[in-house]
């Protein structure tokens, strides 16, 4: 895969298509379909810089998420204006497919998101113990004995923490802008485990 080129003055944030704080969260916490995919799929050029073959399960993984909702959003565009929309009304339909993406959507992005929020946190932690400890507390759970060993794998591919920050842009704008990125990001994962939790998003 060629390498991003990141602009002068710039960061790796800078070249996703839709960031995370670009997602529309209307009345409710409605939370903008197209916009959310598209942040989604832009997250996962991140496990680019992870190391591709390593993380390349994560990154299928997560993509192939995104797809089954699009497919879903393009199937009823009037009726997925919204994630929770898109639910409630593929739902009606005794289908879940879209809805079972979305659960383990938003369990790879918690991962990331924590992963990514404990390390920017602490300075002394490498990448490789925040993403094992985040793996341990979302995807882990929900894995079975097959896919554990391959997602264990990744987590120990890691880069160093030093070389995958340098491949960001400069320190302290990444830093800050990785900040603004995780909160937003974390904000529409507690949004949307709470409506997937709740009696009428389930199948």
């Amino acid at each position: 895969m060629a390498a991003v080129q990141i602009a002068a003055g710039g960061t790796f944030l800078d070249t996703f298509k839709k960031s995370f704080t670009d997602v529309p969260i209307a009345a409710e916490n409605a939370i903008s379909t197209t916009e959310f995919l598209e942040a989604a799929e832009s997250l996962t050029t991140m496990f680019d810089l992870l190391g591709s073959v390593a993380f390349s399960p994560v990154k299928n993984d997560m993509l192939g998420n995104v797809k089954k909702i699009r497919e879903r959003q393009l199937a009823a565009p009037a009726d997925s204006d919204t994630l929770q929309n898109l639910v409630r009304n593929e739902l009606k339909t005794k289908s879940h497919k879209a809805s079972e993406g979305l659960v383990w959507l938003v369990r790879g992005l918690e991962f990331t998101c924590i992963a990514l929020t404990q390390n920017v946190a602490n300075p002394s932690h490498e990448l490789a113990d925040s993403f094992r400890s985040a793996y341990g507390v979302t995807l882990k759970p929900h894995h079975s004995f097959l896919v554990k060993p391959i997602f264990s794998a990744a987590m120990s591919a890691c880069p160093y923490r030093k070389d995958f920050y340098e491949k960001l842009g400069p320190e302290e704008q990444v830093q800050a802008e990785l900040q603004e990125y995780l909160a937003a990001l974390e904000k529409i994962v507690e949004i949307l485990k709470a409506f997937l939790a709740t009696k009428e998003a389930k199948w």
